[in-house]
């Protein structure tokens, strides 16, 4: 008598029959487990994770089907036990296969959860306080067309080759031909022929160092273009040997109807560079400008200081002015690396001021004008609006790479880049870890990133009350480079987070550069009135200065005296917070370069002074 077929569910498989259905039954929860996560991580660009771990299974089913066919034969000869392998209790794995996508399920919807909850609780708490964590909200907003800077046809050929004017990337091979050749004059470091007018790797290096009292060696310059005109004709010459200054402005006299249309531009009320802020991922963000308007403060530099050696101070003070415009131009921009440009121009336009003041070349009107100037820039206020904005951005960043997994790539270039961890994070970053993260895990590591942007960033400055404290910001870098171990929630705080220090430092010497010049403008402005200098700097108030700026480093009044032939050493305590007597270390010279053009002393030892060159 035929018994009837048994149920499926009651059916003992054994043998190879058996393999193949744990295999099935595995790649089935492969796949259900990558439905599980695409839907609780809600990411666009995991969409075709299902597919792909499919596509995987799929593969690794074939190999392993042609093992259980074609290898296993030749096993079970050898080894007869095989026969029976996973023959029982397959109903028993396929529950406990089922159990297990489940706690998967269970585990990312309370991961998630916890981190949406963390970052929300988070955010409200320190908006209530003021503190915003959207990047548009610092977004410089528009300005009308025809009164931007940026938009002035001279200024807006330093961008044409790569971005229109919304910001949009353009192909090189679109942009128009005035644009070229308006980009050669503007940006003229390297001309057609090749030829560098002497910024370049091939320039003279003496451009001057106010901060160790030095002057720039126009002969330098002088020699460059002479010997530049055998080589090419890319500059004019004098037959003869002319003095240094004239010299080099005949040199750069190629480019006069460019500083001509600068100067005009500069005229203009507003600036707003048409940068691409609405990008999803705002590191992919391009700058092309801030290159320009450094060399274009380089050019001025050169310029002024040929001007003022040949008598023609006026001609020297509007290029000091236009070189402030450009400084000015770009401070509403978000960047930490925008405001690094803008304390670099500072540095460079201030040794044409020094020299001026060291040769007393300047007039009153002048230097009140410039004192004006000087009297706006604010370069602690601009940190912490750059820290808050740089902040916002690194949040965004993050949100972007959960969307976008599958560009983990550029992630993993970034590990690369900061150089700070090891060979097995980067691996576990560049395959599948960034992959399966739950998204809970990027809102935690934005809590991360803004609890120590909030209890670090602006730790040690104070704009209120214009002053910068060397030793929290010392306990604020350790803070930020003690993140060593890596962890799932601060993975991207060791990659993403600045060095706060060296930006602290630099901001701290460019702001005090700012003070120790307008106070030398004010004493410059006494010693033309009474015709020597005070005994100390209250006699400045309030007729030259309405305000006598103060050390950033500590609060206290900048150190004052005069000195036998009849100048001044005017100085902070510098870095170090101590007073060394008005001198200046350069036993490490030439180690470090903290900002200025010709580094050649110790920024952090000995004092930040501001003295002219013994008579």
């Amino acid at each position: 008598m035929n018994e009837q077929p048994k149920d499926f569910w009651k059916k003992t498989f054994s043998g190879r029959l058996a393999l193949v259905v744990w295999l099935a039954v595995t790649i089935f929860a492969i796949i259900l487990g990558s439905f599980i996560i695409t839907l609780l991580n809600d990411s666009q660009s995991m969409s075709d994770l299902p597919m792909a771990m499919g596509l995987i299974a799929g593969a690794f089913l074939l190999v392993c089907l042609f093992l259980i066919y074609g290898v296993l034969p030749l096993v079970r000869w050898f080894w007869p036990p095989v026969r029976g392998l996973f023959s029982k209790h397959w109903r028993r794995g396929l529950f406990a296969v089922a159990c297990f996508a489940t706690l998967i399920g269970l585990f990312y919807a309370e991961e998630n959860w916890r981190g949406w909850h963390a970052w929300n609780q988070f955010k409200h708490e320190w908006e209530a306080k003021g503190e915003k964590f959207n990047f548009t909200d610092f977004v410089p907003p528009p300005v009308p067309d025809d009164q931007n800077f940026a938009f002035a046809p001279v200024v807006a050929s330093c961008y044409a080759m790569m971005l229109d004017q919304r910001g949009h990337e353009i192909n090189p091979r679109n942009a128009n031909v005035v644009s070229r050749l308006q980009f050669d004059l503007v940006d003229p470091v390297y001309q057609a022929d090749g030829a560098s007018h002497g910024f370049g790797s091939d320039g003279p290096t003496n451009r001057g160092n106010w901060p160790l009292a030095q002057t720039a060696d126009l002969r330098e310059w002088q020699n460059y273009y002479r010997w530049l005109a055998a080589k090419t004709n890319a500059f004019a010459v004098s037959p003869q040997p002319q003095t240094p200054a004239q010299d080099v402005l005949l040199a750069l006299s190629k480019f006069d109807r460019v500083v001509e249309d600068l100067h005009a531009a500069g005229k203009l009320p507003a600036s707003r560079f048409p940068l691409e802020y609405d990008k999803a991922d705002p590191a992919a963000i391009l700058l092309p400008h801030l290159a320009a308007m450094k060399r274009s403060a380089q050019f001025l530099q050169l310029h002024a200081l040929a001007e003022l050696q040949n008598a023609q101070r006026d001609q020297a003070f509007d290029d000091v002015k236009l070189s402030l415009r450009l400084a000015e131009a770009i401070r509403t921009e978000p960047f930490i690396i925008t405001h690094l440009v803008r304390i670099a121009i500072l540095q460079i336009l201030l040794q044409p001021t020094w020299e001026g003041l060291a040769e007393h070349r300047w007039s009153d009107a002048q230097l009140a004008a410039l004192d004006a100037e000087l009297a706006k820039v604010d370069f602690l206020a601009d940190y912490e609006f750059s820290t808050r904005g740089e902040r916002t951005m690194q949040i965004k960043i993050v949100d972007w790479l959960e969307s976008n997994r599958s560009r983990y790539g550029q992630f993993f270039d970034l590990l690369e880049n900061a150089n700070r961890q090891n060979e097995v994070v980067q691996n576990f970053a560049a395959t599948t870890g960034l992959y399966l993260m739950p998204k809970g895990w990027f809102y935690q590591n934005e809590v991360v990133l803004a609890r120590l942007a909030q209890q670090w960033s602006c730790s040690g400055v104070d704009a209120a009350a214009q002053t910068i404290s060397p030793k929290q910001i010392a306990q604020a870098d350790a803070a930020v480079k003690s993140i060593s171990h890596v962890k799932p929630f601060n993975l991207f705080a060791c990659v993403l987070l600045p060095a706060l220090g060296n930006y602290a430092q630099k901001t701290a010497f460019a702001q005090n550069a700012v003070n120790l010049a307008r106070v030398a403008i004010g004493l410059e402005r006494y010693r033309l009135v009474n015709g020597n200098l005070p005994e100390s700097l209250a006699a400045l108030a309030p007729r030259f200065l309405e305000k006598i700026p103060h050390d950033v480093i500590g609060g206290q009044p900048l150190k004052y005296r005069r000195t036998s032939d009849g100048q001044f050493v005017l100085y902070s305590v510098g870095w170090n917070e101590t007073d060394d007597g008005g001198v200046v270390d350069t036993k490490a010279a030439g180690a470090t370069d903290r900002g200025s053009e010709t580094s050649s002393w110790d920024f952090e030892q000995g004092d930040w002074v501001w003295r002219y060159p013994a008579k």
